[in-house]
Formats: structure tokens, C-alpha cells, sequence
């Protein structure tokens, strides 16, 4: 069994996305009622970003994007879980990536202000790349 720190940012980032996926639900099955849009209207690209708020919207674009970069963070810190390299620096790397996601997922979803998450989103992506760094430089065994 793999006991390293450095899975616990990677379990609090995946029930983080879970939390994402009920605040999105909460607030658009409403907004598609009061709309008027059954179910099988949302089949159509663009229905909902067309026909509700944007603010409603908001959470769901913020869902998905949780499913594009950090799966790359899921990857990289199993590697490093799996070479050893999971605590120490690289946990506290990994916890700062998922606050930095947090906190732009919360501005996505609530005040959306673009620079801001731009922010958030080229920060974390910086800590990202020192991970990947992190695990190359243990999996190609480079000596620095």
C-alpha cells in the first residue's frame, strides 16, 4: 500500500469536483425549470448557455473545467506517490495547486471576474509544471 501526503490534496481536489457537481445541479435544474427547458431540449449544443444566466452557467463551465488540467494534476502526483517523491515539498506543491483551484472555482462561480481567474488558473499551472518537473526529474533519473 502506497501511504504518501501527497494524495491527500489530490482526494480533497476530487471531492472538491464533487461539490462543484452538486452546486452546479442545485442551481440549474431550477433555472432550466423556470426557463421552461425540459430535459431533452438540453440536448442541443448551446441550449443552456443560450437560454439561462450566465451566472447558472458559471458552475457548469467551472465543472468542466475541473476535468481538463487537473487530471493532469491526478497523474503527476500519483507518480510521485508511486517514486516516493509524494511528501515533503512536492505535498505542499499539491496543496497549493488545489487552493489555487479552489479559489478559482469560487471566483468562476460566483463574481467570474476573468483576470482574476486568469490569475489562479496561470499560478496553479506554474506549481503544476514544478510537479511534472518534480517527476521527471526522479522517473528519467536526471542528476542535477
Amino acid at each position: 500500500m502506497i501511504q504518501s501526503e501527497i494524495l491527500q490534496p489530490v482526494v480533497l481536489l476530487l471531492a472538491w469536483t464533487m461539490v462543484m457537481w452538486l452546486w452546479m445541479y442545485a442551481v440549474r435544474i431550477p433555472a432550466m425549470s423556470k426557463a421552461g427547458i425540459a430535459p431533452n431540449d438540453a440536448r442541443k449544443t448551446g441550449t443552456l448557455d443560450d437560454t439561462l444566466p450566465a451566472e447558472v452557467q458559471w458552475k457548469a463551465h467551472n465543472y468542466n473545467h475541473l476535468h481538463e488540467q487537473p487530471t493532469v494534476f491526478y497523474a503527476t502526483c500519483l507518480v510521485l506517490a508511486m517514486v516516493g517523491w509524494g511528501d515533503g515539498l512536492n505535498a505542499l506543491l499539491a496543496w497549493i495547486y488545489v487552493g489555487l483551484r479552489i479559489l478559482h472555482s469560487l471566483m468562476q462561480a460566483t463574481a467570474n471576474v476573468v483576470m482574476v481567474r486568469f490569475v489562479l488558473f496561470a499560478l496553479s499551472s506554474l506549481v503544476l509544471i514544478a510537479l511534472i518537473l518534480h517527476a521527471a526529474i526522479n522517473v528519467f533519473d536526471i542528476h542535477m
